[in-house]
């Protein structure tokens, strides 16, 4: 199932794709708070898909604007260097270990919606990443029922101003400039897809061209093992939401190097997941 959180004139609404038509039921505070619908699990967001299936009216995708499909994650947990070829282009090691840092519900912003530069920098990036959704949490988690814990997968653009990345160890600045991180437009039920969304072709053009294309089986990290791994020394918890790290291709290792400017155009396409799509302006 296909789900995304809508508004029209205002009015949010929980929408669900199913073919070519799109269902919605707008002004329902419990079918418009998706964050509270994913934190109750796999249930909850299979019988909220159904009522709106059943009694929603069809509406044009044109008439429609995406919101982030979650806005209060408990914490949204970036994977850096997760793909072998983005690492050897970046110039570092393949890490041992993921490579972490941290998201604020702050910086998101929904399919549609302008990526905006910072008058600040010159250096905004692009990432194409495929996000996967807790439905349950739980501390020390086996690799073997991690799985069992996503309720969700979608797609996120990391927009990442590269020279504030760069100006510490530690990247959490350039990673959380406002409007940068570019979420859905749907989430799409763990059902539908390969078990840990695996080989999925994820691509990202800009302005058309294609500038980062892979599978999601080239993670260095999957997502069962990530689960596993964070849920070692933190208590993971339905609605967390992990992004699951990019491929090579990024602006800042290209020669020249390749940044989004005012008037672009930044696409994200995960095979069977959806097509993520943002105009880039400047602030």
């Amino acid at each position: 199932m296909r789900l995304g959180k809508v508004s029209r004139d205002g009015t949010v609404g929980l929408a669900v794709q199913s073919g070519d038509e799109i269902k919605v039921v707008f002004g329902e505070p419990a079918l418009s708070d998706l964050d509270a619908i994913v934190a109750r699990g796999a249930s909850a967001l299979a019988e909220a898909g159904q009522a709106v299936l059943a009694r929603g009216e069809v509406v044009n995708e044109a008439a429609l604007t995406f919101l982030p499909p979650l806005v209060r994650a408990p914490k949204v947990i970036c994977l850096g260097l997760n793909y072998n070829d983005h690492a050897a282009e970046s110039g570092l090691a393949v890490p041992e270990f993921p490579t972490l840092f941290g998201r604020f519900n702050s910086s998101l912003i929904g399919h549609g919606a302008p990526i905006i530069k910072p008058p600040v920098s010159d250096q905004l990036d692009y990432e194409g990443e495929l996000v996967a959704i807790l439905g349950s949490g739980g501390k020390d988690i086996a690799k073997d029922e991690a799985l069992s814990h996503v309720v969700a997968y979608s797609v996120f653009n990391d927009g990442s101003i590269r020279d504030y990345q760069l100006k510490t160890p530690q990247w959490t600045a350039g990673k959380n400039f406002d409007d940068t991180g570019a979420f859905g437009p749907w989430i799409v039920t763990a059902d539908e897809l390969p078990a840990g969304a695996a080989g999925l072709k994820i691509e990202t053009r800009l302005n058309g061209q294609t500038v980062q294309s892979a599978t999601t089986t080239d993670m260095v990290f999957d997502v069962a093992t990530t689960i596993a791994l964070l849920s070692t020394f933190l208590t993971l918890e339905p609605g967390d939401v992990l992004v699951m790290g990019t491929p090579s291709g990024v602006g800042v290792a290209r020669k020249p190097q390749l940044f989004m400017k005012d008037g672009d155009v930044c696409e994200v396409e995960i095979e069977r997941v959806g097509l993520l799509r943002n105009p880039i302006k400047a602030a």
